[in-house]
């Protein structure tokens, strides 16, 4: 019968580690110590991608400087190409929280593609005398180089599924925006009733804070382009051969597409964590943003008889263990509570950012930890909040024209012609008397009923008449304009 483990020795001692398992006791000995989150770092497959990029490109390196023989190098670049593409994820164990500056990862990393290698090469698992994860694998390189580069990595993959979510997410809100273009409501500013505007308005705004959002975050990741790769343990290059560092960025390069560059001074750079606290606010501004969105939809829908009920969402589900046919806006809420998440996180990344010391910050896992999360959960609450909510949104428009006939915040409109002072005691008149702005206007021969018509037209009073200017969201970019075709004027009497 085949061994059912094989003995790995460090320098505390030796270890039996399952004869299958392709990580050895560097990997087990982090296991044990760091039950704390009970999530492996493979739930982050772009960071085990990532991380697969920079061993590649070292040994690639190593190789082009004469640091790596060619049998070792493409046996190693042959393994990380294969986790590239998402093998053997499930072997990267080690939680996500852990203590030595990642140090356990880069562990973890390097005995997976050591034994991947051996298995390439017909030798077996932990043959370590043939192809070593710290003499080979982790050649000319630290955990204090390797690791902050493959979080950096990590987050640009990570980053394009979220921008392509908040972009669809945009777009869904534009596409309401146009559908609902010609349905006219009362705007509200301090929950109080304000002045027309129409539904149309309300929806493309979401759609243009969210495409803002986009472009922040591209502007946050562009930070992440510095790398400290040949830095080594502080920075100061010690076992990096000569030419090593110049040779390992141009290939990160070429394999990851990023246009990566070499920080000017390796010293500040293994040291600095900064960049993370400006890419987490980043994600926190579009987070909180997203929530905003998501109360402003609560409050549209709410009731649906004693609320605004200006809008319904799609019913999800059951909302009450004990009210029959109550239907509540579940959608909308858990993206709220992502959002706090991710409010949470930045205070997280920002305090282990401060608490670094000298010439290195130990808390990089808990940062690593809490941005990928932010990013992971933001994706899926645009995903679900399109999917499950947005692209099902329909207008109540009777209630819509009703309250808008009713409202006596048309009277602002009526400001410029008949004076402030007359228009907020009409205001206050209509309020008692619960009549209408435009009888009790012509009742006091204020104006005639024809410009009073003229003035008080719904779409006028949002800005979107013909002679005012009216706008359109051009399809697939809320952020672009273009004159809206004159629309047909009833004739006059």
């Amino acid at each position: 019968m085949a061994a059912q483990t094989r003995t790995e020795t460090d320098s505390i001692g030796s270890l039996e580690i399952p004869a299958t398992a392709y990580w050895g006791v560097h990997t087990a000995r982090a296991h044990e110590n760091f039950p704390i989150a009970r999530r492996p770092i493979s739930v982050y497959p772009d960071f085990i991608r990532a991380f697969a990029c920079v061993k590649q490109a070292a040994a690639r390196a190593n190789l082009e400087i004469g640091a790596l023989d060619e049998q070792r190098a493409i046996l190693i670049d042959r393994a990380c190409e294969e986790i590239k593409t998402g093998m053997l994820h499930d072997q990267f164990v080690v939680g996500v929280v852990q203590g030595g500056a990642g140090t356990s990862t880069n562990m973890n990393a390097n005995e997976v593609i050591t034994n991947r290698a051996l298995e390439l090469a017909g030798h077996p698992k932990g043959d370590y005398a043939f192809i070593n994860p710290n003499d080979h694998t982790n050649h000319s390189q630290s955990t204090n180089d390797t690791y902050p580069t493959a979080i950096k990595i990590a987050l640009a993959f990570s980053l394009d599924s979220l921008l392509e979510e908040l972009k669809l997410l945009s777009e869904s809100f534009a596409a309401k925006g146009r559908e609902f273009s010609h349905i006219v409501k009362v705007g509200r500013t301090q929950l109080q009733d304000a002045v027309p505007m129409t539904l149309g308005q309300e929806f493309n705004a979401f759609a243009v804070t969210l495409r803002e959002d986009i472009e922040r975050l591209q502007e946050a990741v562009t930070l992440l382009r510095e790398v400290n790769m040949g830095a080594t343990a502080i920075g100061t290059g010690i076992n990096a051969p000569k030419g090593y560092k110049e040779a390992v960025i141009k290939h990160l390069r070429e394999i990851t597409d990023l246009e990566l560059v070499t920080a000017g001074d390796l010293v500040e750079s293994t040291s600095d964590t900064g960049v993370f606290i400006t890419f987490s606010g980043a994600l926190k501004r579009s987070a909180l943003k997203l929530s905003k969105i998501s109360n402003d939809l609560r409050l549209l829908s709410s009731g649906p008889q004693a609320g605004l009920g200006e809008i319904n969402l799609p019913a999800r589900q059951a909302g009450s263990s004990i009210m029959p046919g109550k239907v509540n806006p579940v959608i909308p809420e858990a993206v709220s509570q992502v959002a706090y998440a991710v409010a949470g996180s930045d205070v997280t990344v920002s305090m282990a950012v401060e608490a670094g010391q000298l010439q290195l910050n130990a808390f990089e896992p808990i940062i690593a930890h809490s941005i990928f999360q932010s990013i992971t959960w933001l994706e899926r609450a645009c995903q679900t909040l399109r999917v499950n909510c947005v692209d099902g949104i329909t207008a109540n428009e009777d209630r819509l024209e009703d309250m808008v006939s009713r409202s006596v915040t048309v009277i602002t409109a009526l400001a410029p012609v008949i004076g402030y002072s007359e228009a907020a005691k009409l205001a206050k008149e209509a309020l008692a008397t619960n009549a209408k702005i435009s009888d009790l206007v012509v009742s006091r021969g204020l104006l005639g009923e024809e410009e009073l018509s003229d003035l008080l037209q719904p779409l006028k009073l949002a800005g979107l008449a013909p002679e005012t200017g009216a706008i359109d969201v051009v399809p697939g970019n809320p952020e672009k304009t273009e004159p809206a075709p004159a629309k047909a004027q009833p004739a006059k009497k």
